[in-house]
């Protein structure tokens, strides 16, 4: 033989010195989950060792994050029922959670980038993530809220809103709001590639956000489609997105590479609170080896393409790369 393929696989330095992906901890975006109250720390049930926090301690915890390398967090808040409404006036709201939340982050630690969560879910009765009328999910109307809350994002100091709606020509209304209001450094990273997924069931229960009725198939994208990600993705560069981002990310790796061989922005993609879970669990029965699995995955996903990965293990595995 004149070509023998493991001479490089013979030594770990050796491996480590011809890998093609490489993970940092300025790769991953951290979620975190904020609530009302102080000092109040509640862990998720669905997702073990992962926690809403109060403002307080979500500060204390971003601290921690930005110290491990990572430099960006993506926010979610968890609206008190008697704020929600069918209107969105709790996610317009100049002192709602959210926009404290950004203040405060950006107060403590002002290179953090901070993005937020643009879609009403959180603050609506129904669960949706638009208006309601009937059994119907009203496109225009809800998209006019939706610029309205990331005006707001970005008037409290929010670097990037990233709308997880997917509502129809939401990118070009958020963009001229934010530039007709004159806040032209706040980008735009816009979910393009969102499938109605059952991976995202505890993350509903991380915000009591699930539906109160039938389910979001009529505007989020079917996952037998893989066409009609790139049409979306490619929309939503042309009405001003910064960032794109595919959701889920393991079940979806062929559609974050699709992606990423057809644009010319940051690829993102969002490994969700389903796919953490599965790991979790798997690991408690001991199945497989949790920290080994975290890099793998992790790897996988930036493997295909991703720029930038949100991660419930965002923190774990900044420790792991230490």
């Amino acid at each position: 033989m004149i070509r023998r393929n493991r001479i490089l696989r013979t030594s770990p330095a050796i491996r480590a010195m011809v890998a093609e992906t490489i993970l940092k901890p300025g790769d991953f975006i951290a979620p975190l989950f904020i609530e009302e109250g102080e000092n109040v720390q509640e862990e998720i049930s669905s997702m073990p060792g992962y926690f809403r926090r109060s403002l307080d301690l979500t500060v204390k915890e971003t601290k921690e994050l930005w110290a491990l390398g990572i430099k960006s967090v993506l926010l979610f808040v968890k609206c008190p029922d008697n704020l929600k409404d069918n209107k969105g006036t709790e996610a317009v709201n100049p002192e709602g959670l959210m926009q404290r939340a950004i203040r405060a982050i950006k107060q403590a630690i002002p290179e953090m980038v901070v993005m937020t969560d643009v879609a009403l879910d959180p603050y609506s009765t129904y669960g949706h993530d638009g208006i309601v009328e009937g059994s119907d999910i009203v496109n225009d109307a809800t998209v006019e809220v939706l610029a309205r809350m990331s005006l707001s994002h970005a008037q409290a100091g929010a670097d990037f809103v990233a709308p997880s709606d997917m509502m129809d020509g939401r990118i070009l209304a958020i963009r001229n709001i934010l530039e007709a209001n004159n806040f032209t450094k706040v980008g735009i990273m816009a979910y393009s590639a969102k499938y109605a997924s059952c991976f995202y069931g505890p993350f509903r229960d991380a915000l009591d956000s699930a539906p109160g009725f039938g389910d979001k198939k009529t505007y989020q994208m079917d996952y037998a489609n893989t066409r009609e990600a790139l049409k979306e993705t490619l929309m939503d560069i042309e009405e001003g997105a910064d960032i794109v981002m595919v959701k889920p990310a393991m079940a979806y790796l062929d559609i974050i590479h699709l992606i990423k061989q057809n644009v010319h922005v940051p690829v993102s993609a969002y490994h969700v609170s389903g796919e953490y879970a599965m790991i979790k669990a798997a690991a408690k029965m001991g199945w497989l080896n949790e920290e080994k699995a975290i890099v793998e995955s992790l790897t996988s996903i930036k493997r295909a393409g991703a720029d930038l990965i949100a991660t419930y293990f965002a923190k774990d595995m900044a420790k792991l790369l230490q």
